[in-house]
């Protein structure tokens, strides 16, 4: 067995030697400057790590694990157009280091180019992935549309923002498990057991965004906290205080969200407050380990000896505590 930093060297290792040899260069250089701005690349190595339960030599699906990683890339290269973002991973987005229209053709070209190495995988397994990947790609979207759709909504609930999560979020991390457990020759019963457990870890690590994103250390998480606050994301943490807010705290923060001018640390101290006033952290922080209690008994049904296991228990553990 692997473990998860051996696998993350393989896939850099490979991610770094891939060569776009096809013209015009205006199309792949941005293609290649996404990818080499590296990242914990989670999927690609999730889609190994359920594939080495079964199997032990990963670099046969370096394919279908280069396609999980390139998707992912298209999809935040998409993003930071859509966001109008200016950084990604520390450097200039692309858009920014190019503009709006290469943004989006060489997104598409890698949305192309991810069914590609997807497909090169064993013609008896074809169909299955293929099948897994494209549904997983369909309901990305419908994530990122019920997410813009609640940008402009006051009514979210919190069973719809779990589900926009859903799709946005873990299924992604539940298609790459359970490819690289079909492609591993998984029972049907495990494919789908892992397949519940990225769906389950995934929630549960969208909430500690959530959390993380008013209570993290700046330092450790890698940004400046509060920036759900200042754009009015419906986060878990809104949805609840809106939800558990006497009539003074719900008027306030009502008064924050229709505020179009305010000084932004007035504003993140003054939300950040009525959620320490309506436990909010310590409801996020159940419903995190909610999930991830869950996410440990699908893992646990899984039909592969314990030791196996134990690589992806530690490393479900560290992402679940990061900067908590």
């Amino acid at each position: 067995m692997f473990t998860a930093s051996q696998l993350l060297d393989k896939i850099n290792t490979h991610v770094s030697e891939l060569q776009f040899v096809r013209t015009p260069k205006g199309l792949y250089e941005p293609i290649e400057y996404v990818l080499s701005l590296g990242g914990k690349r989670i999927r690609p190595v999730l889609m190994l790590m359920a594939y080495n339960l079964y199997k032990d030599d990963v670099s046969r699906i370096y394919g279908p694990a280069t396609g999980i990683e390139v998707y992912h890339n298209y999809t935040l290269l998409h993003d930071d157009l859509m966001d109008r973002a200016d950084i990604r991973r520390g450097k200039a987005t692309v858009h920014k280091v190019w503009n709006d229209n290469t943004a989006i053709l060489s997104g598409d070209a890698m949305l192309v180019l991810a069914y590609q190495y997807m497909a090169d995988c064993p013609p008896e397994y074809l169909k299955k992935v293929m099948d897994v990947f494209s549904l997983t790609a369909l309901e990305i979207c419908e994530g990122q549309q019920m997410d813009m759709e609640f940008e402009q909504r006051s009514d979210v609930e919190e069973e719809e923002y779990i589900e926009m999560i859903r799709l946005k979020t873990a299924v992604l991390l539940a298609g790459s498990l359970k490819i690289g457990a079909i492609l591993g020759g998984a029972s049907s019963e495990d494919a789908e057991r892992l397949y519940d457990f990225g769906v389950q870890i995934g929630v549960a690590f969208q909430l500690q965004d959530d959390l993380l994103d008013v209570y993290g250390d700046p330092a450790v998480f890698g940004k400046k906290i509060g920036g759900d606050i200042l754009c009015n994301k419906k986060t878990y943490m809104l949805i609840k205080a809106l939800e558990r807010a006497d009539k003074e705290q719900f008027a306030e923060l009502n008064n924050w969200l229709t505020t179009e001018t305010f000084d932004p640390e007035k504003k993140i101290g003054a939300v950040t407050a009525i959620y320490n006033q309506s436990g909010i952290k310590a409801i996020c922080e159940n419903k995190m380990r909610e999930y991830y209690t869950r996410a440990m008994e699908s893992l646990d049904a899984i039909s592969v000896a314990e030791e196996k296991k134990k690589e992806l228990k530690a490393l479900m553990k560290h992402l679940m505590y990061r900067e908590m």
